[in-house]
């Protein structure tokens, strides 16, 4: 890759604890945990439009995802779990858009999305890419979360939040998914470092 012309736009972002991540050539060695978690913490969910005192951050939903393949497939093991955690990671730098905008920015954005999570993978030992019966599995859990979120936090009916999401199943005995309460960023903050150094 040639060398960027000086004159080019800042494509690089600093981080509290430290680093220097370049954006476009994102290195695994510029990706610390803590400034995943303390951006994802302070990232809202469906724009911040959402009921509660906090926004639901992107670092909740992602806890809320890991939870959720858990109850579905009991016999995962810590590298699957942790991937599901690092699912959203790139938008602690990028930002969370709204499905139908990330669909209107076209295929560019997926594949920058997919460079950085790929760099942050690496970074905590996990392959660049899932394998496509794992991603199945995630995205599953991500829709299942994203209708949890609708219902009880985003204002959707049942009906509405079925239709774009899917109506899940399974989850009538599982009452913690039941009572989605956003956190105040420094604990979603805390819980995502928590949860990361448990499946570490």
């Amino acid at each position: 890759m040639p060398p960027r012309k000086t004159d080019e736009p800042r494509a690089w972002q600093r981080m509290l604890s430290g680093r220097r991540l370049d954006l476009l050539n994102p290195s695994p060695l510029d990706i610390e945990i803590e400034d995943i978690a303390h951006g994802l913490a302070r990232v809202a969910r469906w724009n911040g439009q959402t009921k509660g005192a906090h926004a639901f951050s992107v670092a909740q939903h992602s806890l809320l995802v890991e939870a959720l393949l858990v109850h579905m497939h009991d016999n995962l093991d810590h590298h699957a779990r942790l991937a599901a955690l690092l699912h959203d990671a790139p938008e602690y730098v990028i930002g969370d858009m709204i499905s139908p905008f990330k669909a209107a920015l076209g295929v560019d954005y997926k594949a920058f999305e997919h460079k950085l999570l790929a760099a942050i993978h690496l970074r905590f030992g996990l392959p660049a890419a899932v394998s496509e019966t794992l991603a199945g599995k995630i995205k599953k859990a991500d829709q299942i979360a994203a209708y949890l979120e609708a219902t009880q936090l985003a204002g959707f009916s049942l009906e509405e939040a079925g239709k774009f999401f899917g109506r899940p199943k399974g989850l009538d005995g599982a009452r913690g998914f039941h009572a989605l309460r956003p956190l105040a960023p420094n604990d979603a903050e805390a819980a995502y470092v928590r949860k990361f150094k448990q499946l570490l």
